[in-house]
């Protein structure tokens, strides 16, 4: 254990856990936050309309940790229930995590000290995460980007970032771009909520990176990656967005953006067991960038 439960002058990162139906993995989660070698936290969970025992489970880590805080709502939506952590919390820093994730050991020692580190003209660091299974063993993926200062067109290419749980995000930039934007639930179109936020963050801040595994980020049957036509107006909902207020970048990201999102969907089709949806957003993929077929070995997995 270091020094930072004594240290005032260390900023306070505010953990924020939208939970709904998370009865199966959300003591995992907990306990790897507050496993963290950067003790210097709160843990926000907002329960939104859970109908299991996530409730319960949350308030007995309560009971041995007032670090932990459950607030509860009627079900809203992600969106909403990250805006509700974030406005019952006071940390400097704003950190999300899914209610079935899980944060290795240094996960925020790492950040904090490239976010303390860092100019106030960077507002997030993220850093890498490997996808585990249910049971939290490996199954092989991963994201690990490397993209570092002024990303936002990287970013509308392809989300780096990778998950929800992986980025530390400053207070005051989540606070100038008004948080989450709960109205893509409002549309039926709840998904890029993640993507979202940080490609809002990007139109103002610089972005860094600690290039470390530091996330696992459960892959589960009938996770929100597999919900395909829900994903896909999400996806077009917030690409309109950036095309509307950046029309300084180019067409041809879009189209290249579009094709990784098929990829991306074939990816979630093919883990549901739906072969004949991953093929169709492969073909979709190919369409408006054929050089995606020749860059995924994905693709040799779905014909055989």
């Amino acid at each position: 254990m270091n020094e930072i439960n004594i240290n005032n002058k260390l900023p306070l990162v505010s953990v924020i856990i939208p939970a709904y139906n998370a009865e199966k993995f959300i003591a995992e989660t907990l306990e790897s936050v507050l496993s963290q070698i950067y003790q210097h936290i709160e843990v926000v969970v907002v329960d939104d309309g859970s109908k299991d025992e996530t409730s319960t489970i949350v308030r007995q880590f309560a009971a041995r940790d007032d670090r932990v805080r459950l607030i509860q709502q009627a079900n809203a939506g992600v969106a909403a229930a990250r805006n509700c952590a974030i406005q019952n919390s006071q940390g400097d820093f704003i950190a999300p995590l899914d209610a079935d994730d899980i944060w290795y050991p240094l996960k925020l020692d790492k950040q904090v000290q490239c976010l303390m580190n860092s100019d106030s003209n960077v507002g997030l660091v993220y850093c890498w995460s490997a996808h585990i299974d249910e049971v939290g063993s490996f199954t092989g993926g991963s994201s690990a980007g490397n993209r570092q200062g002024k990303v936002l067109i990287d970013l509308v290419y392809r989300n780096f970032i990778g998950n929800g749980s992986v980025p530390l995000i400053r207070r005051s930039c989540i606070e100038q771009i008004n948080g989450y934007d709960k109205s893509l639930r409002d549309r039926d179109a709840q998904g890029c909520e993640d993507w979202d936020i940080t490609l809002r963050v990007a139109e103002y801040y610089e972005f860094r990176v600690v290039p470390e595994i530091l996330v696992g980020y459960r892959q589960t049957f009938g996770s929100m990656s597999s919900l395909g036509k829900v994903m896909e107006k999400s996806y077009h909902l917030t690409v309109e967005y950036i095309q509307k207020n950046h029309p300084e970048i180019p067409p041809m990201i879009y189209q290249w953006s579009e094709a990784e999102f098929y990829y991306y969907l074939a990816q979630g089709a093919r883990q549901n067991g739906n072969q004949w949806r991953a093929l169709g957003c492969i073909g979709k993929a190919i369409r408006l960038d054929p050089e995606t077929f020749l860059k995924r070995d994905f693709f040799i997995g779905v014909f055989y």
